[in-house]
């Protein structure tokens, strides 16, 4: 099948053929619809956070089901399903407390002896975050994977399977952002809109969206942003000034240091700072001494801290129903040969995701 494969660090990605295995038990063989190019493909295409390589990066897809190995319960041939890179082992501690998206199961790989699910001739090819959907087909385990409804739109419902199920889950999971609460988001990106459209659908009364693009803040009014603040601004002067003295919930959705300490700077006494954006490797935030005795929090958030066989088919019925706001994400469709020129794009900021329809 053809294939974008990552072979060194802050180079193109090179298409080629590769092979693809047969399923195993309780693995899904899935026909990529949909592939949308992500923050996180490009921090390993740029070196930023390791991984090993060669690897088919991708993992937001949508696409439909193939064929079915052993024991798979989930899905079946002809199923529309949605791929999420929390693929849950369902039997340790974290699964059975509810928190499936900290499963890191090696039960839901290949073993080192077991023939890989993706090789170049002789050589495997490391597969991206249980899934590489950057390819004609992706082979993941079911519990990877997760069934919708046929009448969705698999250009929308690739995009759920990571940047919004991260970022409305940053609001409604890991924040937990209540009814009349002050919001504020850093970052008006896919994960950043995301994060607004949960905030909103989580009832808050006001929701701040802070960018450095202006088309991106005008963007953000459409997902539910009350009030819009340039970074060029005295971002924490203004915030404060609107806030009367800072927010109940800030959403961090760009992954720099800056702006996650910043997120902290902007509670209000008691209030809880949610790192989403992924940092580089082994960068140190710093925070004052004086907001953690004020009770203010700082806490990460794994994938919205989801769980994605109960979460993704609810919100595709938001967005059936007019709720969930994915229209505006799909700024253009490419073909799987136009992966760099979609890099390069998502560092000039413009846009909110390039979805891959041709492969």
């Amino acid at each position: 099948m053809k294939a974008a494969i990552l072979r060194t660090p802050r180079t193109p990605l090179s298409i080629e053929q590769i092979t693809i295995s047969n399923p195993g038990p309780r693995e899904v063989l899935i026909r990529v619809a949909a592939a949308g190019v992500c923050h996180s493909d490009l921090h390993i295409q740029q070196g930023s956070n390791a991984y090993p390589l060669p690897t088919v990066l991708g993992h937001e897809a949508a696409g439909i089901v193939e064929k079915v190995g052993e024991d798979v319960r989930s899905v079946k041939p002809g199923d529309h399903v949605v791929t999420c890179i929390s693929a849950y082992c369902g039997h340790c501690s974290y699964c059975l407390s509810g928190d499936m998206a900290l499963c890191f199961s090696p039960e839901t790989r290949r073993g080192k002896h077991e023939t890989p699910r993706l090789s170049l001739g002789d050589s495997a090819i490391h597969q991206f975050y249980n899934v590489s959907a950057f390819a004609e087909q992706m082979l993941v385990h079911e519990h990877a994977c997760v069934g919708i409804s046929r009448d969705m739109p698999l250009d929308r419902a690739s995009i759920i399977g990571c940047g919004v199920i991260t970022g409305v889950g940053a609001a409604t999971r890991t924040a937990g952002i209540r009814p009349g609460d002050v919001v504020a988001v850093i970052g008006c990106g896919g994960v950043g809109l995301a994060a607004i459209n949960g905030a909103k659908l989580a009832g808050a009364s006001r929701i701040i969206a802070i960018d450095r693009l202006e088309d991106k803040l005008l963007l953000s009014q459409k997902f539910g942003a009350t009030d819009t603040v340039l970074a060029e601004a005295d971002v924490l002067g203004v915030v404060r000034e609107l806030t009367h003295g800072g927010v109940d919930h800030a959403i961090e959705a760009v992954g720099i240091r800056a702006t996650a300490e910043l997120a902290f700077k902007l509670l209000r006494r008691g209030g809880t700072a949610t790192i989403v954006g992924m940092l580089p490797d082994n960068e140190q935030i710093c925070v004052d001494a004086a907001g953690l005795s004020m009770s203010k929090k700082l806490q990460g958030s794994t994938m919205g801290s989801n769980r994605f066989p109960i979460d993704i088919p609810k919100l595709v019925d938001m967005y059936m129903r007019g709720s969930l706001h994915l229209d505006d994400l799909v700024s253009r469709h490419i073909a799987l040969a136009d992966i760099n020129d979609a890099f390069e794009e998502l560092k000039d900021g413009h846009i909110a995701r390039s979805v891959i329809t041709e492969f």
